[in-house]
Formats: C-alpha cells, sequence, structure tokens
C-alpha cells in the first residue's frame, strides 16, 4: 500500500506530464472553464494515453525491436494514437452526446498533443 501510494504522490506531484514537463497544455487550458468538461477531457486523455501506451508497448517490443522496424517507431506511434482517439470520437459521438458537443475542436486535438507521443516515447 506505502509503494502505490508513493508512486501516486510521485506522478501528481513530481511526475506530472502537465506541470513538470510543460506537455499538453492546449486541452488543459482550453476546456478548464466548466468543471463537468475538464473532467470529461481529463478522463478522454487520460484513457487515450493508457490505451495507446499499451497498444504502442507491445507493438515496440514484439514486432519493431525483433524486425529491426525502430526507425518508423514514431510513425507507428502516430497511427496508433490517431485510431484511438477516432474510436474514442465514435464512441463518445453515440453514447455521450452531450461531452462530444462540449469538446468540440479539442476532441481531435488530443490526436496531435504531445502529452499522448510524449508518455508514448518516455515508455521507450
Amino acid at each position: 500500500m506505502g509503494a502505490t501510494l508513493a508512486v501516486f504522490i510521485a506522478s501528481v506531484l513530481t511526475h506530472n506530464i502537465v506541470l513538470v514537463y510543460i506537455l499538453g497544455l492546449c486541452p488543459t487550458i482550453g476546456v478548464s472553464k466548466n468543471l463537468n468538461t475538464a473532467v470529461g477531457m481529463g478522463a478522454a486523455v487520460t484513457l487515450v494515453i493508457t490505451v495507446t501506451t499499451l497498444i504502442n508497448w507491445f507493438v515496440y517490443n514484439f514486432i519493431l525491436v525483433p524486425t529491426g522496424g525502430q526507425v518508423i517507431s514514431v510513425l507507428i506511434f502516430m497511427l496508433t494514437i490517431a485510431a484511438s482517439v477516432q474510436l474514442l470520437e465514435m464512441i463518445l459521438e453515440k453514447y455521450f452526446s452531450f461531452l462530444y458537443m462540449a469538446f468540440g475542436v479539442f476532441l481531435p486535438l488530443i490526436t496531435v498533443n504531445c502529452t499522448v507521443l510524449g508518455a508514448t516515447l518516455f515508455m521507450v
């Protein structure tokens, strides 16, 4: 339990991707006028970061490294991120239309958010 708490505190205070590494400020600032929208965007970005980092880890370690394809890793990472955001956008439009409308232009911007790519590149 103590180790889990230490990891949580470290990721919130000392390894925070937005506050320490200054990555991904556009969605952080852009949708922070309304608490519900900000929480929704935070959940969406967290979901995309988690899913794409897991997928990219498997792709990198089990496909790119054994075949010597590390040269195209950033391209593969970006394709995975774009596909994940498109899937999230379709799910939000179908099941959470109020969030989809509230995000507006900021939802597709998750694709080019350097936080998502930064988390994947920190993983490699």
